[in-house]
């Protein structure tokens, strides 16, 4: 598809003199411009960068530029050709064409693009030496390389390595190399991708794209901050300002993404990147000269060191409910496979300095939610309250940066009437006068002044032809990408376990997601809701209490389930300490009460740690510094993160003379005798179970002699998985205790608590029915994946 040039300059500039430079703005000198797409027939390319370069080369090329695009890829030269020729043949005109040039542009466009092969270092040496062969042929000077990386992050080095050895331009031309995100998936790794970078290319030569930046209304932030700048100043403050939010919802699922969404979910993959420029640009401070990058990127910067960290705390998640399903499906888990990545996510964020102090910055964003739709609101106090006529003074004061979609569904930027009409952004934009009769975020649009785009345009033809001109502010600097990920790593690192709300998606969450905030804390709104509903109304996704085999039952969200447990154990200590004066407490191992420990030790300050003694329901025989270890986990999860006398931990005794779980060693005999003599008759104030996917509690499994350990408290067992030899409470035991706790959680359990349901009385095959206190209580923890399904 190779094609001379020569004549492009005179066809196209007998006709197309539009210019682009815009204000500010520095045209580079003319001459032949090569962009490589690497990636080139892959999905980015297809549905948007071949466009973006289109319009470039259409917008730019009358003004003395020559061009050759090329599509990099691994497949063979006849087979991409023919890929790149089915996406070119479907490319559009921009609307400043009539039909008769746009026909023209595009053939010439067509004839100037082709795929090369680009997989080793022979492929870049080649593509180098066509280049220079053109320009000599064709007596052209090269103006400069651009290289776009529309592939995989880890191959980003490997590349870059390749384009420095063998694909440099020649003397006094440039080079810029294209990043598309992700750019790491914590500070460590991007850090490290940072440092191997720098290792072949220039800060200069590096332009991390966000297309967030390149989207019309968020370009503008700054523009509209500087130009009405006397009107905002005396408001834009934490004086004046009630709460900023930054939302963007999606209504699509992860399908067909789910190989990169479940390495990174919704925190990643929105509120780090899109979100947080956005965030910047409304609290940076206004550089003198906004059409410095230089000085846009250090204001942006200096951002980051006024955010106060987050901790779990300042965020909540839910994860959709089909999406475990579609993770199973795409990534061949097995049934019983569970993910905790969050496709919704809802954070506050604090500015620690004197402008911004105590206004809470709230920031969303979630797959499967009820409209799509994206927007920055700047929410104003509002003094006057209205008696009678609710006049435009007594509704909401903001301002709105409104992205697309939803009801509006143009880009546009939103000033109530009632704080002051705004300077147009710049030429390109117009006022609205007449209104639709629809309301956007509580104010009928006839309250608002509109301004948008005359022409929109998408946001990656923005950003390439800014990367044409050089301009790095639209772009993530190195600087700034590690301290948004010093920023949100912490954060990220303090959910690795954490449960997300189940929601069932759509116009079905009804106000399941709605957050609110506690001091400087943000919860779910229904956190502490329990309501009795209707078993089997699956479009009621409320919480439920009631009776389960004929006991107590509550049944929740996945984290306020373990609120509702840990406050019941809270209670139940301080009521046994104020009776007894010590709280006797036995925990079994699996990764359900995980979420438990942790909400136990940073939210229950006042529980009476130092009147509890914590005890194992069972173990596992292996020595108690490795991972497998019921005790180790219990230790890592929640002692070390308490205070606790030391006497007051009794980890059984499966490693006894250097052996592990020996019968004659009398390690079971030995707990025995410790539990006797230290819980006031053998009756546990509080013993917590789980229930295996067999119906086994504890350690006790189906093929267990379990009848045989008669008043026996604790007994050696054998497991029917690795490793095989535990140690466990009997029946015996867990009967005597005056609570007994199950917790059950996890869509892979629905089926087993199904049959349970069923079953009336006890069931060799479960053991788990044989937990029936003959004194004290038993209830019930299930979950809603695991009761409903």
């Amino acid at each position: 598809m190779w094609r001379t040039t020569w004549c492009l300059s005179l066809l196209i500039t007998s006709f197309w003199q539009i210019g682009y430079a815009k204000e500010g703005e520095n045209p580079q000198d003319s001459g032949h411009v090569s962009v490589i797409i690497v990636g080139g027939t892959g999905d980015l390319a297809k549905k948007y960068l071949w466009q973006g370069f289109f319009h470039l080369y259409a917008t730019h090329v009358g003004k003395g530029y020559t061009f050759s695009f090329y599509g990099g890829g691994l497949s063979p030269t006849d087979t991409g050709n023919a890929l790149l020729f089915e996406i070119l043949k479907k490319l559009k005109c921009p609307s400043e064409l009539t039909e008769e040039r746009c026909a023209l542009v595009k053939e010439q466009f067509l004839r100037l693009s082709q795929y090369l092969q680009l997989q080793t270092l022979e492929d870049y040496e080649k593509l180098c030496q066509q280049t220079h062969q053109q320009l000599k042929q064709e007596g052209m000077r090269e103006a400069g390389r651009l290289f776009y990386m529309s592939v995989p992050a880890f191959a980003y080095a490997d590349i870059a390595a390749k384009i420095n050895s063998s694909c440099r331009p020649s003397a006094g031309a440039w080079l810029r190399v294209v990043l598309e995100k992700p750019f790491g998936h914590d500070f460590g790794s991007a850090q490290l991708l940072a440092t191997q970078l720098a290792g072949f290319l220039k800060e200069e030569e590096m332009y991390r794209i966000d297309h967030y930046l390149g989207k019309e209304v968020v370009s503008q932030i700054l523009s509209f901050r500087k130009k009405n700048v006397n009107l905002l100043e005396p408001i834009w403050n934490k004086y004046n300002i009630e709460r900023i939010e930054i939302v963007l919802k999606e209504t699509l699922d992860c399908k067909g993404r789910i190989q990169f969404y479940d390495q990174y979910g919704v925190i990643r993959d929105m509120l780090q990147n899109h979100l947080t420029e956005v965030l910047t640009l409304i609290l940076m401070s206004i550089p003198a000269n906004i059409s410095s990058s230089e000085e846009v990127l250090q204001k942006k910067l200096q951002v980051f060191s006024t955010l106060k960290q987050l901790d779990r705390s300042s965020v909540v998640i839910g994860q959709y409910q089909n999406y475990t399903e579609e993770v199973q499906q795409e990534l061949n888990k097995t049934k019983d496979y569970f993910s905790l990545t969050p496709t919704f996510a809802g954070a506050v964020i604090f500015a620690e300095n004197p402008q911004y102090d105590g206004i809470p910055i709230f920031m969303t964003s979630g797959k499967q939610l009820d409209e799509r739709v994206g927007y920055a609101r700047i929410l104003f106090k509002n003094d006057i309250f209205c008696i009678q006529d609710y006049s435009v003074n007594c509704k909401p004061k903001q301002i709105v940066f409104y992205l697309g979609h939803g009801a509006l569904e143009y880009p546009a930027i939103l000033v109530s009437k009632n704080l002051f009409k705004p300077s147009l952004v710049n030429n390109g934009w117009k006022e609205i006068t007449e209104h639709k009769d629809l309301s956007v975020l509580d104010l009928p649009l006839s309250d608002y002044y509109i301004q948008t785009p005359i022409l929109p345009k998408e946001a990656y033809y923005e950003l390439i032809s800014k990367v044409f001109y050089g301009r790095k502010d639209s772009f993530v600097s190195t600087e700034n990408l590690l301290a948004s990920w010093a920023f949100w790593t912490p954060l990220l690192d303090s959910l690795v376990q954490a449960f997300p709300r189940p929601y069932p998606g759509g116009a079905a969450n009804t106000d399941l997601l709605n957050i609110q905030l506690q001091g400087r804390e943000v919860a779910f709104v229904n956190e502490a809701v329990v309501n009795v509903i209707q078993q089997g109304q699956e479009e009621n996704f409320q919480v439920m209490q009631g009776k389960f085999r004929g006991a107590d039952m509550v049944s929740a969200w996945a984290k306020e389930l373990v609120e509702r447990l840990a406050s019941d154990l809270h209670t139940a200590a301080e009521e046994a300490v104020r009776e007894d004066g010590q709280f006797h407490l036995a925990l079994s191992g699996g990764s359900s009460p995980i979420a438990l420990f942790l909400q136990l030790a940073v939210h229950h300050y006042t529980f009476p740690w130092r009147f509890t003694h914590v005890w194992l329901a069972d173990e596992r025989c292996v020595p108690p510094t490795e991972a497998g270890s019921n005790f180790h986990n219990i230790h890592d999860q929640l002692l070390q993160h308490i205070r606790i006398p030391y006497f007051n931990i009794h980890p059984m005794p499966v490693q006894l003379n250097q052996r592990l779980c020996v019968e004659e060693d009398g390690g079971a005999l030995l707990y025995e005798k410790e539990i006797n003599h230290m819980v006031n008759g053998s009756s546990f104030h509080y013993i917590l179970l789980g229930v295996g996917l067999d119906g086994h509690t504890a350690s006790l499994f189906q093929d267990s002699k379990l009848d045989e350990s008669g008043e026996r408290l604790v007994t050696l067992t054998e497991s029917p998985v690795k490793p095989h030899q535990r140690m466990s409470l009997t029946f015996t035991a867990i009967n005597r205790a005056r609570r007994v706790g199950v917790l059950v959680m996890g869509k892979r359990k629905h089926e087993l608590v199904t049959q349970l349901s069923r079953i009336k009385g006890e069931s060799v095959r479960y053991p788990i029915t044989k937990v029936l206190p003959k004194n004290g209580s038993l209830m019930w923890y299930l979950d809603y994946d695991a009761l409903l399904g």
